[in-house]
């Protein structure tokens, strides 16, 4: 007898439920500010424009932080002089880019030729859940040398950061475009 109006009381709470019926499609709504660039002011041995509203962190060894708040996001740019050491640079790089195929769904490389301002380098888009999603480096393959890695503050979620990454990679192809040597 306790065993079957238990049983009613359970089936009372269990058919009483509302149906399940799929969440509609939705869309980001993502709003970014209208860019606008700025020239770096700081003395280093280069130069190049970044976004107006992003902030520069000046780092020891003419290494910089560019900081996007609002984004949780940070290019982390690192600088070394070629002391007869370019392939090593080159491979070092290289080595950090292709460290991310454990959870890269693909790396998609992209090469930046510029003689007339010595500059030459190669941007690395890394889709999937991968730690940074743009890594780049630059040379005039003399004398300076410069990496650049994107990286957001929070676990890394591809679908998620996309619009972001969207966003941020026309920076980086900004400050590629418009680096100069000094």
């Amino acid at each position: 007898m306790r065993n079957l109006i238990l049983l009613t009381i359970l089936s009372i709470f269990v058919s009483c439920s509302e149906d399940v019926l799929p969440k509609p499609k939705a869309y980001l709504s993502l709003r970014y500010p209208k860019k606008s660039y700025k020239k770096l002011e700081l003395k280093r041995p280069y130069s190049f424009d970044y976004l107006n509203n992003t902030i520069v962190i000046n780092d020891a060894k003419n290494w910089l932080k560019i900081k996007y708040p609002k984004l949780k996001a940070s290019i982390d740019i690192t600088y070394r002089p070629i002391n007869n050491n370019l392939k090593e640079l080159l491979t070092e790089a290289e080595k950090l880019v292709f460290k991310h195929t454990l959870k890269a769904e693909q790396i998609i490389p992209k090469d930046f030729v510029n003689p007339k301002k010595r500059v030459f380098g190669s941007l690395y888009e890394i889709t999937g859940n991968a730690a940074s999603q743009i890594q780049f480096h630059i040379t005039d393959s003399t004398n300076n040398f410069l990496k650049g890695s994107l990286y957001f503050y929070a676990k890394p979620n591809y679908d998620s950061i996309l619009p972001a990454v969207a966003y941020i990679k026309k920076d980086i192809l900004q400050l590629v475009e418009t680096l100069e040597w000094k």
